[in-house]
């Protein structure tokens, strides 16, 4: 019997083969016993690929002959967990990497703040991990305080923002004991020692759910923890809760439901970091660890007002964690503060010997860092509101039905609010040059090179398609919460129709991208951009870390969202972020100017009134 995966097999095993849809062939073949010639031409126009008649009986000989190898790797049933034997490297050629590790040196705090107990330990809910920690290591409050207090406000605002998918409440407690009696014993292991944290439920948990946020996997149990897990175990820090992403890293709708957006609960939180964000920004959580693809920390950051950190590719080991991309998926925190990320980052980077992809360079956090010797560049160019352009109708508006004319109406409005909200939001980014221009900051403005950075996303989309490609072949896609034209499902099903040799093409022009940004930013150590910008998609196609965080809220004149779609924010009261990009392995000089931003605006002090 021949079915779709034969045919995408066949497809595969021929020299030709990457430049056929091989879906067009299962098309024309469903009746017949194998392919035929007829076929192959029907599919070669498709594909403008002209094929000679004496070429096509050896096609036909490989194409009906190749099946049975592939049945065989079929057969193997590859977890999720299997990595390809290729592996991604962002670095330029020539780059030297720093490889001496030194002790962290983090910030002081108010000495006060040591030795005064809280009246109500909720007081502290919002505090930022580097505070909490000098709570703790002081005995001023217990980590089982902290870790009961911050259990009861995620059952107490789950219900409302729905970020928590389970809560570990049993390890949770067992933890927390564990480490006030280390601390009593004078054991102090570092600035996360007993503070309460929550992981993005694509991280493997020993004794838990990993359900990765989708519709038939909420069962799924793995028998080991992720690196990173393990990592912040080994530290002391405390989890409380698997948080929730969308359905396989897709958005923020879940098999659960949406996550919220703490500023506005009307509003999805974004994603695919959606519970982490959610949860932070909700002071239900001390710190809490996202991923990002192509925007999972970034985005669900920017719309509920915190701090995230997309480290370098290649810096944080990402075994035990849900593959989407082997090429381009990053592990990092999303905190309250620049420094709450730049210390976690400290514990979780670095070489597990697992993780093929993780290089031996050294992030050192010091947070006595002179940021004022470091080289600025800015985005300038995207950071210039461009003019509302005019677009013509399709044909004269007199010679339009009603419906034509409602629908270029609704069409222009649309464009005209859009406009006015990005008119709005645009002061923010001015404010923020201008800050940094007081602050002392000089920035050389620079652009990013033209280049066709957005075909590179067939690369993500087929490795995407890869790491689930028995759930498409299953049939148990249908299963996913979202099945719409830009959910994983359809997304999948096409993405089979990506050739090889163009996931090659894409591959060699990744390479071409990599050494143009390696020249644009070369001689910076930061560049300031916008957040929604060209830059989110190149940079994470070239690796390079950004830190994503709240500049500013909008006022009660701010234009209104366009729709009350969850996927869309907006709106008074919401937050707006920018991006601070740096050097390959760089990110510590990064979060060192980012910090001094932080602390200049105080935007990170601000926090969503959740019973209002």
């Amino acid at each position: 019997m021949w079915n779709r995966r034969h045919f995408i097999a066949v497809c595969s095993g021929v020299g030709i083969s990457g430049t056929l849809l091989p879906g067009v062939l299962w098309t024309l073949a469903q009746d017949k016993p194998k392919i035929t010639k007829d076929m192959i031409d029907l599919a070669a126009k498709i594909a403008d690929v002209p094929i000679a008649d004496e070429y096509k009986d050896a096609m036909l000989n490989g194409m009906n002959g190749a099946v049975q190898g592939y049945e065989e790797i079929y057969k193997l049933h590859m977890d999720n967990s299997v990595q390809p034997a290729l592996v991604f490297d962002p670095l330029p050629l020539g780059y030297k990497l720093s490889t001496t590790r030194v002790p962290m040196k983090i910030s002081a705090v108010a000495p006060a703040l040591a030795t005064k107990a809280p009246k109500n330990i909720e007081d502290v809910a919002f505090m930022t991990t580097r505070q909490l920690a000098e709570l703790v290591k002081t005995k001023t409050v217990s980590s089982k305080n902290l870790t009961e207090m911050y259990i009861a406000r995620l059952k107490r605002y789950d219900p409302k923002l729905k970020f928590v998918i389970t809560i570990t409440e049993d390890r949770a407690m067992a933890q927390a004991a564990e480490a006030d009696k280390a601390i009593a014993a004078g054991k102090y292991l570092g600035p996360l020692h007993g503070i309460p944290w929550g992981g993005k439920d694509l991280l493997a948990v020993k004794g838990y759910p990993t359900t990765w946020g989708a519709g038939g996997f909420e069962k799924q149990v793995f028998d080991e923890d992720a690196e990173v897990v393990k990592r912040l175990d080994k530290a002391g820090a405390v989890l409380i809760a698997k948080l929730t992403l969308g359905a396989l890293a897709q958005g923020d709708h879940w098999f659960g439901g949406i996550t919220r957006n703490p500023w506005n609960p009307e509003q999805g939180s974004s994603g695919s970091s959606a519970g982490p964000a959610s949860a932070t920004a909700a002071g239900c959580v001390g710190f809490s660890i996202g991923t990002e693809t192509l925007g999972s920390i970034s985005s669900p950051s920017t719309r509920c007002g915190v701090t995230g950190l997309r480290p370098t590719f290649g810096f944080v080991p990402r075994t035990g964690a849900m593959a989407l991309s082997w090429t381009m998926d990053k592990i990092g925190p999303i905190c309250r503060s620049v420094e709450d990320c730049a210390m976690v980052m400290s514990y979780i980077h670095g070489q597990d010997g697992k993780d093929r992809s993780v290089q031996p360079a050294a992030f050192n956090w010091d947070a006595q860092l002179n940021w004022r010797t470091l080289k600025v560049g800015v985005l300038q160019k995207d950071f210039e509101l461009a003019p509302l352009t005019e677009m013509k109708p399709p044909k004269p508006i007199e010679e339009m039905t009603e419906e034509e004319k409602t629908r270029w109406d609704t069409q222009q409005a649309r464009r005209k609010a859009g406009y006015a909200s990005r008119e709005y939001d645009h002061k923010f980014d001015t404010a923020a040059l201008d800050k940094l221009r007081s602050m002392g900051v000089k920035m050389t403005p620079i652009e990013i090179p033209e280049f066709p950075y957005g075909p590179l996303r067939s690369m993500l989309e087929a490795e995407a398609a890869a790491a689930f490609d028995e759930l498409t072949r299953s049939g148990r896609d249908k299963l996913l919460t979202e099945q719409g034209p830009q959910d994983w499902p359809n997304a999948f099903r096409t993405a089979r129709f990506i050739p090889a040799v163009e996931y090659i093409q894409a591959s060699r022009a990744r390479f071409l991208a990599i050494e143009l940004i390696d020249k644009a930013f070369k001689g910076f150590d930061v560049i300031v951009a916008p957040t929604n910008s060209t830059q989110l998609s190149v940079t994470n196609s070239t690796g390079h870390p950004s830190v994503i965080l709240p500049n500013g809220f909008r006022g009660d004149d701010a234009p209104k969202p366009q729709t009350q779609n969850t996927n869309f924010g907006g709106g008074p009261g919401t937050p707006v972020s920018l991006t601070f990009l740096g050097q390959l392995y760089g990110d510590a000089k990064l979060l060192a100017l980012a910090r001094a931003y932080q602390e200049a605006t105080g935007f990170h002090k601000r926090y969503p009134k959740l019973d209002a």
